[in-house]
């Protein structure tokens, strides 16, 4: 199991593709905070970058990687190996690299910049959605065959969690606005980890009030010890679930 995450995690590393990222994410980030003079301005400019950036390259650049690695895995399915352990090999080293590369891109600015209870949540939350992406990209690929229908299912799938939720819940809103649902938009909060990041950051920054009273729901909830703790639950779970299911498959997939 260690070679095969060091052999995957050291061809990703010299992947041109991994090193444009970190540099376009470590050049973003420097310019951000260069052109504001308030660090949490810096961070509020920085979050889009994250909340965007981040999900769309880990879900996409996987996809491409597990597709065109087809022969390498089927190469390892051939030997005394188990299956679990290939699949979670590769996981490891899939995800570890790209969380190196925000690490590098996004956290060394943050160091030098905005060394803060925020900035380390923007961080944090960051490193957790390139995981979370990276196990979707995993349940999407094992799932289907075509290349080029699990990479337009993971774009679709970029595009419901970064916008298309965001368009449901405001529907919900206006369809329910004469009812007290706020409770219920926590609720719906936890079905996207885009959204549950984008709360807690905003939470750190104190911009919840520019969330009316919804924002108040939230800060109770997000801003208790139990509350946090749920949280990350969650957001560990959207990690775990998708790959508990790929592996899965994996293990019955006729290759």
């Amino acid at each position: 199991m260690n070679k095969i995450i060091r052999y995957v995690f050291a061809d990703l590393l010299r992947n041109k593709t991994i090193l444009f990222y970190t540099v376009l994410l470590f050049v973003l980030s420097i310019s951000v905070f260069s052109m504001e003079n308030n660090y949490e301005k810096g961070l509020v400019s920085l979050l889009n970058i994250v909340l965007f950036v981040v999900p769309l390259v880990s879900i996409v650049f996987s996809s491409i990687y597990l597709y065109n690695s087809a022969e390498f895995i089927n190469l390892l399915v051939s030997q005394p190996l188990k299956r679990e352990i290939i699949w979670l090999s590769i996981f490891i080293g899939l995800a570890g690299a790209i969380s190196l590369s925000f690490f590098v891109g996004v956290g060394i600015p943050i160091f030098l910049y905005a060394f803060s209870g925020s900035g380390l949540t923007l961080l944090g939350c960051g490193l957790l959605l390139s995981v979370i992406f990276v196990a979707i990209a995993m349940w999407t690929s094992v799932l289907i065959r075509d290349k080029s229908k699990g990479i337009g299912l993971a774009i679709l799938l970029w595009l419901y969690f970064g916008l298309l939720f965001d368009a449901l819940v405001l529907f919900l809103l206006f369809q329910f606005s004469d009812y007290p649902i706020e409770n219920m938009m926590v609720a719906l909060s936890m079905f996207n980890p885009i959204d549950i990041s984008r709360i807690l950051i905003l939470l750190q920054l104190d911009l919840s009030a520019m969330m009316g009273y919804t924002g108040a729901i939230f800060r109770d909830f997000f801003g208790t010890g139990l509350g946090m703790g749920i949280t990350l639950l969650v957001m560990v779970l959207w990690a775990i679930i998708p790959v508990y299911f790929s592996v899965r498959y994996f293990k019955k997939k006729d290759l």
